[in-house]
């Protein structure tokens, strides 16, 4: 995985095998929204420790909300 980031410019201090967890949990979440079918698939008996891969940017989660249209500022 290090020798692949000098092709992609990521810096190889950045990656590790872990972040392809991360990546494929995050994308299982986007595509299925079945928490706990991930959880079983990540080996998590708590679906609590399974949503540290679904989290989603604060900043994010406003934008969502402002775009509901349901307040007025």
């Amino acid at each position: 995985m290090k020798k692949l980031c000098k092709n992609a410019r990521v810096d190889p201090k950045k990656v590790h095998p872990h972040n392809l967890r991360h990546l494929f949990a995050a994308t299982y979440y986007d595509k299925y929204r079945d928490l706990a079918h991930l959880a079983d698939i990540l080996g998590h008996s708590n679906v609590n420790t399974t949503r540290i891969y679904t989290a989603v940017p604060r900043k994010e989660l406003t934008k969502n909300i402002e775009n509901l249209g349901l307040v007025s500022i």
